[in-house]
């Protein structure tokens, strides 16, 4: 590293050319379009901030990029191309330097905006990324121009030790964390006037992540931060939780909770206030709990976001769970039916009345498979009418109401209403109490198809639940269609997947027949963030109601006979399910032991 290379496309295609992953006339082909895409890219990128009235954060555009945009299919896989990642990787190891893909939930946000300001670290594309033992890991795009490293070790008294990461990974960094911090900081000072900030409007317009450097509305930035990190992350939930000291955001992505934040005391009154404006709540309540919605745009695509507040020993907290219509909305393949239980649940949808239960805990999936089949069933020709508390994500499709129990809009009272508004299909999105469950009943009766969910463990117990309810069991052998009880499993990330073998122990314990199983496990990289999971898939456990089902249902059912006579007719049971999600590589046994 201590000769005068330059970083440059030429010396970036030979090296990838030397490693691999591109072949000479590939090579050529990068040399002969290299310079005229460098200057497609700087004008484009050019005009950009200009057109938002900001400074370019980066004077130049680095031959990773130049490289990556041209698609070049990879040499050994040519449905792949090479990536601006793969390029980095390739260059570090040619340097001698350690190659780091930047996992910002992983990143300490002191550590990151503490040693360097902000437009040095934009300028020279440098971020710190670690420190251990009063040594900062600073992550650097080019390995050649290590001036500005330099400069900061004399003037700063710094250890430093360097690892290469992308240009794009260190911008995203700079972006997200110094804007975080900085509004946090500036509203820190200014916290009074954070009452002033917001509208009351419901469809919010999220800036761009770049255009956010351009207003000094502190909190209004530092919230607009924080859902725009949250949405990169894929995550579901964002937590917002008042401590003692401070307040942690942390993010739940694929159903585990990760820290990410913290949040000064003084502020965390005004975030709450902005996130309440924006979800339209009574901002001088906050002694009751409360719900909003926000509906907002992201990657041209609309979001819906659904807000709980609640009041708490040191304050607010505020739950935000985002709504993608991707993963509300799927096909029914999709979710992860077997193919028998597909064909199962589809002949509960071509039915024309009737009561369909989809059962689970909190979390499950159990609103998606819903929205997913009405979505399904969704035509000019029908009319869908949902009861929801309070609506998941509206619909232009469906004809949506919204408990409201403040004003005596209830789940029964409004089920009475609907039935006289002409439905085909209801949903009814939680059958809580004797009153809702006797409505759903009688809708059924009266020739209605009715989807509605409970809260039980399996497919079978839900029969007890509905007794339980006040709903005798002659009215349950002619109503209900079938039941469908759901868990959600990790399903095991790609890229770091790995086989092994089912110990005798696992086998044992699974109660399933000794042989050999191979079964897989992600060892954890940078596309999972070290956790070997990406992404998450459902286990279904259907009971159809046949003949021999009904003829079981009495006043005292017995649970244990009615689930072996279903098995027999076969019903497949949740570990069962789970099981097999294993053996075919989807998922790991400790997902499998986990959830079911």
């Amino acid at each position: 590293m201590t000769d005068k290379k330059a970083l440059t496309i030429e010396y970036v295609a030979g090296l990838i050319k030397n490693a691999g992953l591109i072949s000479e006339p590939q090579e050529r082909e990068i040399l002969i379009r290299g310079d005229s895409q460098r200057a497609r890219l700087k004008k484009s990128q050019d005009s950009f901030y200009s057109s938002k009235r900001l400074h370019s954060v980066a004077e130049t555009v680095s031959p990773a990029e130049v490289i990556a945009s041209l698609n070049i299919p990879l040499l050994s896989d040519g449905k792949k191309h090479v990536t601006e990642d793969m390029i980095t990787e390739t260059l570090a190891a040619a340097v001698g330097l350690a190659y780091m893909k930047i996992d910002p939930l992983k990143l300490n946000l002191d550590t990151v905006t503490s040693h360097i300001p902000r437009p040095f670290a934009q300028r020279h594309l440098v971020v710190p990324v670690a420190e251990k033992d009063r040594v900062v890991t600073l992550a650097v795009a080019d390995p050649f121009n290590l001036e500005a490293v330099e400069n900061l070790k004399a003037t700063r008294k710094m250890k430093v030790s360097l690892v290469l990461s992308s240009k794009s990974d260190i911008l995203k960094i700079v972006r997200e964390f110094y804007g975080f911090r900085y509004s946090v900081g500036a509203a820190e000072k200014e916290f009074s006037s954070s009452s002033e900030l917001g509208n009351l409007e419901q469809y919010v317009r999220l800036k761009g992540a770049v255009e956010l450097e351009a207003t000094d509305q502190h909190i209004v930035n530092a919230v607009e931060y924080l859902l725009h990190y949250a949405y990169e992350q894929r995550a579901s939930d964002i937590h917002i939780e008042p401590k003692r000291e401070q307040s942690l955001v942390r993010l739940r992505i694929d159903g585990v909770l990760h820290y990410i934040h913290t949040v000064p005391k003084a502020v965390h009154p005004s975030v709450v206030s902005r996130i309440k404006m924006l979800s339209r709540m009574d901002i001088a309540e906050k002694r009751r709990p409360q719900d909003g919605r926000i509906k907002t745009v992201f990657r041209d695509r609309e979001i819906e976001l659904r807000v709980s507040t609640l009041p708490t020993a040191f304050g607010e907290k505020v739950v935000i769970r985002i709504f993608d219509p991707e993963i509300l909305f799927q096909d029914l393949p999709g979710l992860g039916f077997s193919a028998l239980d597909l064909e199962t649940f589809n002949s509960f949808l071509k039915r024309t009345y009737g009561v369909v239960l989809v059962t689970g805990p909190t979390g499950s999936g159990k609103t998606t498979t819903l929205y997913s089949a009405l979505k399904a069933l969704s035509s000019p020709e029908v009319n869908i009418v949902t009861i929801e508390d309070p609506i998941e994500m509206v619909v232009e499709e469906f004809n949506q109401v919204g408990v409201q129990q403040q004003i005596g809009v209830d789940f029964a009272g409004s089920l009475r209403t609907i039935l006289r508004q002409d439905p085909d299909i209801i949903m009814v999105g939680e059958i809580r109490d004797r009153e809702t469950a006797e409505n759903a009943v009688q809708a059924a009766l009266t020739g209605h198809l009715v989807f509605s969910t409970l809260h039980t463990n399996d497919a079978p117990s839900s029969i007890t639940r509905m007794m339980d309810l006040g709903v005798p069991p002659f009215l349950i052998n002619s109503t209900v269609v079938g039941i469908v009880a759901q868990r959600l499993l990790r399903k095991i990330c790609l890229q770091c997947k790995k086989p092994r073998r089912l110990t005798a122990e696992e086998m044992e314990y699974l109660r399933i027949k000794p042989k050999e199983y191979t079964v897989h496990s992600g060892e954890g990289c940078t596309e999972c963030r070290g956790t070997g999971y990406k992404g998450r898939t459902a286990v279904f456990e259907i009971l159809d109601f046949t003949d021999s089902i009904r003829s079981m249902i009495t006043k005292t059912p017995d649970i244990p006979a009615i689930e072996k006579a279903a098995r027999a007719g076969g019903m497949t049971g949740l570990r069962e399910a789970a099981i097999k999600k294993m053996l075919q590589g989807i998922t790991t046994y400790e997902e499998v032991v986990s959830i079911t």
